[in-house]
């Protein structure tokens, strides 16, 4: 299969939600939403997380079909058995790179130099960069070879200061994702809480929440074949 053909989901490998004694992981939702728009679409998706192996998936909606196909899909349930991590990773293989979300990304994500450096060859090839909800804290650490920070002076958004109060995990996070993004030079864009918005600025796509996955994979695929 070419290069065009391939997407890469970035998982998390962190489980635990700080001190709460609470699981957490990648949220599933907004992996499986996404992949059936990226497979409907002719993609294969193949995974990554930052220390390989099995990652630690929550949100599951057993009632939920599209989480079901997702799961049962032969080559995700073999992928997800056994994740490369993101140093074992040919970035060259891809034509974009999908942080998925989930509050695990918010501890391991930013720290994780060989999977910003796989998305920055995507990106520098003329691939897509796309994250949505905390997936954006993959962004943090991705500079471009001329130093700058992709998302420096770039339009973009994540899940809110405001969602995450909501949450009740504002002081639980080790920072609030959208002040972490604009320090870094990145215009915000929120929208109300739990309203789906997809943000595009070229070849970086963001949505804020759950609700906007299927939205973020919709821009990804027009982008891919515009």
């Amino acid at each position: 299969m070419s290069r065009d053909s391939a997407i890469l989901f970035a998982l998390t490998s962190h489980g635990r939600l700080g001190d709460t004694g609470r699981a957490t992981g990648f949220f599933l939702p907004e992996a499986a939403e996404p992949w059936k728009v990226f497979r409907d679409a002719g993609y294969r998706v193949d995974l990554v997380s930052p220390r390989g192996g099995r990652p630690p998936m929550y949100g599951q909606d057993p009632g939920d079909p599209v989480q079901r196909e997702f799961l049962e899909d032969p080559q995700i349930a073999r992928a997800l058995a056994a994740t490369p991590r993101s140093d074992q990773v040919d970035p060259s293989g891809y034509a974009a790179i999908f942080y998925v979300g989930g509050h695990g990304t918010m501890w391991d994500f930013p720290q994780d130099a060989a999977l910003a450096a796989a998305a920055r060859r995507i990106y520098e090839a003329g691939g897509v960069v796309a994250a949505v909800c905390h997936g954006p804290a993959g962004l943090l650490p991705i500079t471009l070879s001329d130093g700058r920070p992709l998302v420096e002076g770039r339009d973009l958004t994540s899940f809110t200061n405001e969602e995450e109060a909501d949450q009740g995990l504002t002081d639980v996070v080790p920072f609030l994702l959208s002040d972490a993004l604009e320090k870094l030079g990145a215009r915000h864009h929120g929208k109300p809480a739990y309203q789906a918005n997809v943000v595009v600025d070229g070849r970086l796509i963001t949505g804020q929440n759950p609700a906007s996955s299927t939205g973020v994979a919709e821009a990804v695929v027009a982008a891919l074949s515009g």
